[in-house]
């Protein structure tokens, strides 16, 4: 067991004093007593015959008056505090920090030491009170600090602390000398010293072995991308180089790294797009690579990253995507090219609708029964920015109103009985990213409207039973054949939704009104349906022109389709006409005419029905209810029993019939007859 010795240690602040005493009784505290004070706070009386260790030469004239000279003074020569180091090796190399002390003199000496030990891979500014503040300093965001960090900076992001510096091995050495134990303690405390270096440096390999793994997992998962990756600095000196962008450029990554990207990309376009445009992607060609560059610039690394896709991969894989979305049924089966008509009214409204289509509002589709709102709502989707996306459709006035709220808003399971397990996605969900064409909207319930306004307004969803809000992005198409200010008149439609549904309008033309289009509708139709060829007599298709059309194209092709099940000949001529007995040219004209378009069925129905009362009257027949039945199907316009009745009490109403009872059956009355032989 060794003699106990006295040493002072005399600090300039409290942190610095606990700092090194800590560390002096860590090596010294065996053989030697050690006690400390800090100027800052006290300082002992007059120390005699003592040995003083100063923690910087900077401090003698604030301790110099409690030291004899009778005592021994020695001047600490400091090193970077070793524990903190890593923390500087994750600094970019060049990158500029302030290194921050109290004084000038301790700022110079500690960047000395740190460049002398070898962590030189970044440039210190030296910062201390009193510095004046110039742009080089505001430019600055990291600062480097011995324990002073209430001295950096406020524009500072970034204060690494690399705690107070620690006396190096010399000093320690002087010390063990002034006690005459160097020559036997001086091996053992250096072997210390040395484990320590030997625990820094294994510390440091543990890092470059993890930085290695991770920049070699990150190489794994770079050169698994299917697509092209370059990183380089603002220069152009390349850092990443993956294997698809060897395959492009026929350049290894080995021969790549650390070149210039002029140097392997030689090509103007290249150049140009990298160095010169604002474009942040561009079409190019390189070595008959159809490649798409995408450019981004990451600032605080000063990095920028490439990705050059490959065009005819992206475009299969689209084609794979929409060819899911068919499978699925999530798709818009019509283009424009499907909407057959060259007339000025007609290439109009698709010009319009192409305009439509560029945006991304909610558009209102107005028109009558059969005038191709479907075909346009399809079309608009496939020239809009979400044509890759799905699309599906809600007709309201398919299903019941409980049906309509599942399928549109989804459900969660156990939200009912019969619910499947799991739950279910909404046609909402199912359509994030495309469009919903919502058919039919006039006859939607005012229950429904509400929760459809707070979709459009919200882009969010909540599924029946369920308790959180689902984020949405979908376009909204809706159409109608009613006239939804009259409903919103009689409290049947909201205001508010009207208007969040019309914020763009296209308001389709009726076939009467852009006549020219018939010949090539009816050209269409045959070609489509027949499995010969058939031509078509002028005087049919005059007739044809003729007719007012109030199911628009869907009477029409549903015509063309009647004439070609009943036609004899290769040619179809007046005889094969609807209703039709030489030398009659007569279709389906309007006896009860309505301004109303939705009773433009109601009008046909009850046409039908005349027709077929005086032809089964005609033949002395009774006209009854199984009759009239199979008279309506032959004349192409099938209604059940129930539907007849309920027209027969219309037809009554109007004084078109008289309905007897028992064998009497059903018979015209004057008006109805007077009608029928001055149009027979």
């Amino acid at each position: 067991m060794y003699t106990k010795r006295e040493l002072i240690l005399l600090a300039g602040t409290e942190e610095t004093r606990l700092t090194l005493h800590q560390q002096l009784k860590d090596i010294l505290g065996e053989f030697i007593f050690i006690t400390s004070y800090a100027s800052e706070t006290s300082l002992p009386n007059l120390l005699t015959n003592k040995l003083i260790v100063y923690s910087s030469h900077l401090i003698d004239s604030e301790v110099r008056h409690v030291v004899d000279d009778s005592c021994e003074v020695i001047v600490s020569r400091r090193t970077t505090n070793y524990q903190y180091i890593e923390q500087l090796f994750q600094l970019k190399e060049g990158s500029k920090v302030l290194y921050v002390n109290d004084f000038p003199e301790t700022s110079e000496e500690a960047i000395h030491t740190l460049l002398k030990t070898g962590i030189d891979h970044i440039e210190y500014i030296p910062y201390h009170p009193g510095t004046t503040v110039t742009q080089e300093h505001l430019g600055i965001k990291t600062a480097i600090t011995p324990g002073e960090v209430h001295l950096v900076p406020d524009h500072i992001d970034n204060v690494i602390n690399i705690g107070v510096r620690l006396i190096d091995i010399t000093t320690i050495m002087d010390i063990l000398e002034h006690f005459h134990l160097k020559e036997q303690l001086g091996g053992d405390i250096s072997d210390r010293y040395t484990r320590k270096i030997i625990e820094l440096s294994q510390n440091i390999s543990d890092m470059h072995k993890q930085t290695v793994q991770l920049n070699e997992h990150l190489k794994q998962v770079v050169d698994g991308v299917n697509d092209g990756i370059v990183a380089m600095d603002t220069n152009g000196k390349i850092s990443v180089f993956n294997q698809m962008m060897e395959q492009y450029t026929g350049v290894f990554a080995t021969h790549a790294i650390n070149k210039n990207i002029k140097q392997i990309l030689k090509n103007d376009q290249v150049y140009s797009f990298l160095f010169k445009e604002k474009d942040r992607s561009r079409f190019l060609t390189i070595n008959h690579y159809n490649l798409m560059v995408y450019r981004f610039h990451l600032e605080q690394e000063g990095t920028t990253i490439l990705i050059f896709k490959n065009a005819d991969e992206t475009i299969s894989i689209e084609k794979a995507a929409r060819h899911d979305l068919v499978h699925k049924g999530y798709i818009a089966k019509y283009t424009f090219d499907h909407i057959i008509g060259n007339s000025k009214m007609i290439e109009n409204t698709k010009k319009v609708a192409r305009k439509l289509a560029k945006t991304e509002l909610p558009v209102l589709i107005q028109g009558e029964s059969g005038t191709g709102k479907e075909l346009y709502a399809n079309s608009i989707h496939n020239v809009s920015s979400r044509k890759y996306q799905p699309f599906l459709a809600m007709n309201f006035s398919a299903l019941p109103e409980e049906l309509i709220e599942s399928e549109l808003f989804g459900y969660e399971e156990g939200a009912f009985t019969g619910a499947q397990k799991g739950g279910k996605k909404g046609l909402f969900e199912q359509a994030d990213g495309g469009t919903i064409f919502l058919d039919e909207i006039g006859d939607v319930s005012l229950k429904l409207q509400a929760r459809l306004l707070r979709v459009i307004q919200e882009m969010e969803i909540r599924r029946i039973g369920g308790n959180k809000n689902i984020p949405i992005d979908v376009r909204i198409i809706a159409a109608t054949n009613k006239n939804l200010m009259s409903l919103i008149h009689e409290g049947q439609f909201r205001e508010d939704l009207y208007h969040r549904l019309k914020v763009l309008c296209l308001q389709l033309p009726p076939l009467r009104e852009r006549v020219n289009d018939i010949p090539p509708l009816i050209e269409h139709f045959i070609k489509e349906q027949a499995h010969e060829p058939v031509s078509i007599s002028q005087e049919v298709m005059d007739s044809l022109i003729r007719n007012k059309w109030y199911g628009n194209v869907r009477e029409l092709k549903n015509t063309i389709s009647y004439m070609l099940a009943v036609r004899e000949k290769e040619k179809i001529t007046l005889e094969d006409l609807p209703n039709a007995a030489p030398p009659n040219e007569y279709i389906y004209q309007q006896p009860f005419p309505s301004s109303v378009e939705e009773d433009w069925v109601d009008a046909k129905r009850n046409e039908t029905l005349l027709h077929s009362i005086y032809q089964i009257n005609k033949r002395g027949e009774r006209a009854s209810r199984q009759k009239l039945v199979r008279e309506s199907t032959d004349q192409g316009l099938a209604m059940t029993e129930q539907q007849i009745r309920t027209q027969l009490h219309k037809l009554q109403s109007k004084g078109y019939i008289s309905i007897g009872r028992g064998r009497t059956g059903t018979n015209l009355t004057p008006k109805a007859v007077n009608y029928l032989e001055n149009n027979v």
